[in-house]
């Protein structure tokens, strides 16, 4: 079964043509799970949708999402339908201010995957642009105004596009993997409920080797290189309204 059904991530991309807590340290790994394709397209649609702003929209995906992933498999599915339950039944405005505090102000729960490698340095405008060239190469383009190194628009990817874009999708996640898994320890250091999603994404990905977990364990403590000049207005930047580079917290 084709992951289409669920609704699409409104700002994301388009076919071009047909608890609270102060520390952040590494968390266990997760075991893969072993998924047919369909099933892994579905799960990475489903994690897309819920790691969007979670407005009216975004809820009633979370409806659509709680009925069709019960056929994944079960760590994948548990971790789906929990999140998608906390959309879809928690206050909005609560869930709103707190989907900003962690994603829009904390550097360490950035969705922009390649802040995690290049950080605040020249090289993410390099970063950047292979995304977007690997978007093109299998006639994407990015819409709405989001950057292409988004999680979200590289998962909606993966579960939209033909064999090509769905290779290429994973090659990105596999490439970024170091970045992921920071970003599931900080989310899970917050006590954040998007971490379900993340979880379930890695729990669809090869197992993470030795060398990956030593970038990340040098991410969680050192944090990305920096060098701000001319990158203020980039998402994913961190600067806050005062005009001072948010700390890697």
């Amino acid at each position: 079964m084709s992951p289409t059904f669920l609704p699409w991530p409104g700002l994301r991309s388009r076919q071009a043509r047909p608890a609270e807590r102060s520390a952040v340290e590494p968390v266990e790994t997760l075991t893969a799970v072993r998924m047919a394709d369909a099933d892994r397209r579905l799960a990475h649609m489903a994690a897309s949708l819920l790691l969007a702003y979670p407005d009216e929209e975004t809820v009633a995906a979370a409806r659509e999402v709680r009925s069709a992933v019960g056929r994944l498999p079960e760590p994948v599915a548990r971790r789906l339908t929990n999140l998608a339950a906390t959309l879809v039944n928690g206050d909005p405005r609560e869930l709103q201010a707190a989907y900003v505090a962690t994603f829009d102000l904390k550097r360490r729960c950035t969705l922009y995957l390649s802040y995690y490698a290049a950080g605040d340095t020249r090289r993410r405008g390099a970063a950047l642009l292979r995304f977007a060239e690997a978007y093109r190469a299998v006639g994407w383009e990015i819409t709405g105004g989001e950057l292409p190194d988004h999680l979200g628009s590289v998962l909606e990817l993966s579960a939209r596009a033909d064999r090509d874009g769905a290779r290429i999708a994973g090659a990105l996640l596999t490439a970024h993997r170091d970045g992921i898994e920071v970003l599931r320890a900080a989310l899970a250091a917050e006590g954040s409920p998007w971490v379900a999603a993340v979880e379930a994404v890695c729990l669809t990905l090869p197992p993470v080797d030795p060398r990956t977990l030593e970038r990340v364990a040098a991410l969680v403590a050192e944090g990305p290189p920096a060098e701000l000049v001319g990158l203020s207005g980039l998402p994913g930047f961190g600067d806050d309204a005062g005009g001072k580079a948010l700390p890697w917290t």
